[in-house]
């Protein structure tokens, strides 16, 4: 059984982890246009906040870069991979260099829910980092396998939240110096990108 976390996150012992989103899973994603208006969010919030960005990609020999959508110019690292897992041993070695060597949370989006984030989780929370999945951020092509996976994360001991949720939570504080900024990309709410039909 995982053990109980009450999924609180700190500003300065967070990473964000930007899972795959290529030009070629463009057209089979479903909802793909709305978890991209939900990672634009949280790229920009990453550059706000001066939050370490670790992004990979998915064999993009095949598959293509990240959408050009998706500015990125600021991510510590981009990593091709074709393991499923983001937790490769480049990006556990660049993780021991950030956040003065003393990362504790990893913020989790992309895709697919139950392949390359389902396993990205199943190996962080192994290794004791505290995983928050935003959910608005990931999905798959089967709507059935994103939302078993999400029911999945929970019981695993994850925490399973929303863009703005993570967001409102980092800075903590109506008077949060970025408070206004970060309130500017939240100001129109996020697509519930078919959750909520499904629940």
């Amino acid at each position: 059984m995982a053990s109980r976390t009450f999924g609180n996150i700190r500003l300065d012992q967070t990473v964000f982890f930007l899972c795959d989103m290529q030009e070629r899973f463009r057209p089979a994603i479903k909802y793909f246009p709305d978890i991209l208006e939900v990672a634009k969010r949280l790229v920009q919030a990453t550059k706000v906040l001066d939050i370490p960005l670790i992004v990979t990609e998915q064999y993009p020999k095949g598959l293509g870069s990240t959408v050009p959508e998706l500015d990125i110019n600021n991510a510590v690292a981009v990593f091709p991979k074709t393991k499923f897992s983001m937790v490769l041993p480049e990006v556990e070695e660049k993780l021991k260099s950030l956040c003065s060597g003393n990362v504790r949370h990893v913020v989790l989006f992309g895709i697919e829910t139950h392949v390359c984030i389902q396993q990205t989780v199943i190996d962080l929370l192994d290794r004791t980092y505290e995983v928050h999945v935003v959910a608005d951020g990931c999905s798959s092509r089967s709507q059935m396998d994103r939302l078993f996976a999400l029911q999945r994360f929970q019981h695993s001991g994850a925490t399973v939240t929303t863009s703005e949720a993570v967001l409102l939570q980092l800075v903590g504080d109506k008077e949060h110096p970025k408070f206004k900024e970060i309130q500017g990309l939240i100001k129109t709410s996020a697509p519930d990108s078919g959750l909520v039909a499904n629940l």
